[in-house]
């Protein structure tokens, strides 16, 4: 496993990290669960990211329980607010951010998180305001670094010309071979602030490990066909999207890698990507895609590769 600085922080991250979006404390075992933190360990992540809203607190609490036994400094954490944990209790107001670090820490069973994100933008909250209360949290040294996930550019320019509050240090947007919208802009702003890139969804929900053929039924057990965890992954299932997934299994085989790992190694060609965070319901797809970490693959590939999804990008 390799490691790379964080934006402005002191952290290293492990280049793949792990998530708990749609998986930890809802959509998969507490047997398998532990099972994947204590593979994540083994092959040498030490990033972690969850958030307050993943199953309204459950992500966090099962979180808890399986990092209670581990010494606090062998893995660095990060979680996240601003969606509606309740009616009222939403946003990036000051009194949120104070009432809601507590409440997520109370769950992690932590006094401090590593990183703490806004998870996305709240036009309904000054920025002075949000970020003044950032700062007091991390003053109170119950936050050590500041994130932010999915903000325009605009959001972003309007944080850092906040005067006399920290900074961030890190960006968390959607980015795969799939989904390249944060090229244009948001990666060259954030680098030239030192602010880092943890990306999610870089294999696409799992549609770019190429184990969802074009025509064939749904795999049983995987992500797609879950109640829990497949709601999101409609537009990603298109027959045209699967089709072009499928061309790309001669180039990963050319590289000496899974499709998967190829997916992840081409994420990681981005210098301003600290940590790309995979989900994973069982521990052989940790052992697999922390892999990718270690991976060389020729450029050209990653060229034929971009030419085949062209089509299907998503940009601005």
């Amino acid at each position: 496993m390799k490691y790379r600085q964080l934006g402005s922080s002191d952290l290293k991250v492990s280049d793949i990290s792990l998530g708990s979006w749609l998986t930890y404390g809802l959509g998969v075992d507490t047997g398998p669960a532990k099972a994947c933190i204590d593979k994540a360990f083994d092959v040498g992540i030490n990033f972690i990211d969850t958030a307050n809203i993943y199953g309204k607190g459950a992500a966090e609490s099962f979180l808890g329980e399986a990092l209670a036994g581990r010494a606090r400094d062998s893995y660095i954490l990060g979680t996240k607010l601003f969606a509606p944990m309740t009616e009222e209790d939403k946003g990036l107001s000051r009194v949120q951010i104070l009432k809601q670090i507590d409440n997520s820490l109370s769950r992690l069973k932590t006094d401090y998180v590593d990183l703490y994100q806004c998870h996305r933008y709240d036009p309904e909250t000054p920025i002075e305001e949000t970020m003044e209360a950032l700062s007091d949290v991390v003053k109170q040294g119950k936050v050590r670094y500041l994130g932010f996930s999915e903000w325009s550019p605009k959001n972003i320019e309007d944080a850092l010309a906040v005067p006399g509050v920290e900074s961030f240090v890190s960006s968390q947007p959607q980015y795969s071979m799939l989904w390249r919208r944060p090229e244009e802009k948001v990666i060259p702003l954030c680098a030239d602030n030192g602010i880092s890139q943890i990306v999610w969804s870089p294999l696409g929900q799992g549609v770019l490990t190429g184990k969802y053929a074009p025509g064939a039924a749904l795999p049983e057990g995987t992500r797609a066909t879950s109640d829990e965890m497949g709601g999101f992954m409609e537009t990603l299932l298109k027959p045209q999207i699967l089709e072009a997934v499928q061309k790309l299994k001669p180039l990963a085989e050319e590289a000496g890698a899974t499709l998967g790992q190829f997916a992840l190694a081409w994420v990681l060609r981005e210098p301003n990507v600290a940590s790309a965070i995979v989900g994973a319901s069982r521990p052989e797809q940790v052992e697999e895609n922390a892999a990718a970490s270690e991976m060389t693959i020729d450029p050209a590939l990653f060229a034929k590769a971009e030419e085949i999804l062209r089509p299907l990008q998503q940009k601005p």
